[in-house]
C-alpha cells in the first residue's frame, strides 16, 4: 500500500484546498431550501468556485475506471440516495434531507468535504439519523493520532452506528487525499479495533461514513453513478478531509461556517 506522506509544503496546500471546499458549502447554506432544484445547486457551487475562488471542481469529468464521466461539478444526493448522486431538475422539497458532497482543486491539491443539508421541517427520524451520521464521523476522527490503527476508526464508527439502530455502507470508504483525488488508504467505517496500517504523522485522509436508516444494502442506478437503499431507507453522509499531526489530528476542511464538534 502506497500510502502518500505529506511534507510541510505538501500539507499546507491541502489546508488551503480543505478551507475552499468547506467555503462552498458556506456559501450555497443560504440556497439549500424548498423550491431550489439540485442543477441549480450545481450551477451555483460551480461559478462560485471558478469565478470566485478560482478553484477547479475535481468531480467534473472526473472518469475513474469503468465509469463514465462525472457530468456535474458537485454531488447531491437525497433522502435514500447514498452518494454520488447527479445534480439536475430534482426540486429540493419541505422535509428532504441532502448531502452536498464538494471537492476543489487548488494548485494542484484536492480538498474534499461534505455536509447534510435539512430542507424545511423534516421529520424526528430524518434529524436523528443527519445527527448520529456527524456524531459516527467526529466518533472515527477522534481516534485519529499517531500510532493509532484505521481499525480503531471503523470500530468507533460501527459501535456508534449500530448501538444507534443504523446500518453502515460497506461497498464505499474514506480514502487517502492529496495531489490525487484518491490514495491510498482506504479508510473503512467499520472495522476491528487494532487492525489495519498504523497511523503516522503526515497522512492525510478522508472520514466519511455513509450510514442507513434501514439495512445496509445498496444498488446503483442507470446512470452509472447514483448509488441508493435497495430498501428505500434514508441515508446521510458527513464528510472531513484529516490530517495526522505528531499529537492527533488537524481537520483541513474546516471553515467559518462548519458546524461545531459535537459532544459525545
Amino acid at each position: 500500500m502506497a500510502v502518500v506522506i505529506k511534507n510541510t509544503e505538501e500539507i499546507e496546500g491541502m489546508r488551503i484546498a480543505g478551507r475552499l471546499a468547506s467555503e462552498v458549502l458556506d456559501f450555497i447554506t443560504p440556497f439549500v431550501k424548498p423550491g431550489v432544484s439540485t442543477g441549480q445547486l450545481d450551477k451555483l457551487c460551480h461559478d462560485y468556485m471558478i469565478n470566485v475562488q478560482q478553484s477547479i471542481p475535481a468531480p467534473l469529468n472526473y472518469a475513474p475506471p469503468g465509469y463514465s464521466p462525472f457530468p456535474k461539478s458537485i454531488c447531491t444526493s437525497v433522502n435514500h440516495q447514498v452518494c454520488h448522486g447527479i445534480p439536475g431538475e430534482r426540486i429540493l422539497k419541505t422535509g428532504d434531507i441532502v448531502n452536498l458532497d464538494v471537492t476543489v482543486i487548488k494548485n494542484g491539491f484536492h480538498g474534499d468535504t461534505s455536509r447534510m443539508f435539512l430542507v424545511g421541517e423534516c421529520s424526528i427520524a430524518a434529524r436523528r439519523l443527519c445527527e448520529v451520521t456527524y456524531q459516527c464521523m467526529w466518533a472515527g476522527i477522534r481516534k485519529v493520532r499517531p500510532g493509532a490503527q484505521l481499525g480503531d476508526l471503523g470500530a468507533s464508527i460501527q459501535q456508534l452506528a449500530e448501538s444507534s439502530g443504523y446500518s453502515i455502507v460497506r461497498e464505499f470508504c474514506g480514502h487517502g487525499i492529496g495531489r490525487r483525488f484518491h490514495e491510498d488508504p482506504q479508510i473503512l467505517h467499520y472495522g476491528k479495533a487494532g487492525t489495519g496500517i498504523t497511523l503516522v504523522p503526515g497522512m492525510i485522509f478522508t472520514v466519511e461514513p455513509m450510514i442507513n436508516a434501514g439495512r445496509r444494502d445498496i444498488r446503483e442506478l442507470a446512470d452509472g453513478w447514483t448509488i441508493v437503499t435497495k430498501d428505500h431507507s434514508l441515508s446521510a453522509q458527513w464528510e472531513h478531509t484529516v490530517l495526522v499531526t505528531d499529537s492527533g489530528f488537524e481537520i483541513l476542511t474546516r471553515s467559518a461556517g462548519s458546524p461545531l464538534e459535537p459532544v459525545l
